[in-house]
């Protein structure tokens, strides 16, 4: 069994943002995880998203690279508003900004008490890195205030036509959902194809998410995201 470094590895090159890196064809995956090891430079990242994989795993743990089966997605026509969350939402009981304080949402999802969970995977090197990836706008958040307070939000990436949601945060009720649907809706009105939700939970399924085999998210994907593509509206 090969040893591996914790974390991100010093030693593996560093891959750039024009730079591709082929992971394993998805013909060889039998598991959820597909690889493990290199680092979190942004080419890798980007390379990771384009073939439908994400980095996820424990402080102590190498970089361990995965692609759930089944996926989670939101369809357009599938985000649920509920009309208690409608009227939360046109009422102003929160300001909803986008890529205003993208760092201090990586750090509120990564502070939040999640009951059943020991602790968190967004690391250092992790919030390093999609910060890295937010300054070269691939990655982006919407932030829920409160009385001038950051109460919630989420971030993920941006692919072409598909937004990869990574994680979300909530201080207070609600404040993670308005972030959320005010982002999908903005990104919906703008022509993104599908939400990737990633792993399916009940509080995604009750927006609007749903169950997709990996293999048909692997098609969609080179259906809708675009190779190294800056999105053609900004948030």
């Amino acid at each position: 069994m090969p040893s591996f470094h914790p974390g991100p590895d010093p030693d593996f090159p560093r891959y750039e943002e024009t730079d591709f890196f082929p992971f394993p064809d998805s013909r060889t995956w039998d598991d959820d995880i597909v690889a493990v090891g290199g680092n979190l430079s942004p080419g890798m990242l980007l390379s990771a998203y384009e073939q439908g994989i994400f980095p996820w795993y424990n402080p102590g743990d190498p970089v361990i690279w995965q692609s759930p089966d089944p996926r989670c997605v939101i369809y357009p026509e599938k985000l649920h508003v509920s009309s208690s969350m409608r009227k939360i939402l046109n009422n102003g009981t929160f300001n909803v900004t986008f890529n205003k304080d993208f760092v201090g949402v990586m750090k509120g999802c990564c502070e939040v008490y999640r009951p059943g969970q020991g602790g968190t995977w967004i690391s250092d090197d992790i919030i390093e890195a999609y910060a890295e990836l937010h300054r070269l706008g691939w990655a982006h958040s919407a932030e829920a205030w409160q009385d001038g307070i950051l109460s919630g939000g989420c971030y993920g990436v941006l692919m072409g036509k598909i937004f990869v949601g990574e994680s979300m945060f909530a201080k207070r009720s609600n404040a993670s959902k308005a972030a959320f649907l005010t982002l999908a809706e903005k990104l919906f009105e703008n022509g993104l194809a599908l939400v990737d939700c990633q792993v399916p939970t009940r509080h995604l399924i009750s927006l609007g998410g749903e169950e997709l085999s990996r293999k048909d998210y692997l098609e969609l994907l080179k259906k809708y995201r675009v190779s190294r593509y800056q999105p053609p509206f900004s948030l």
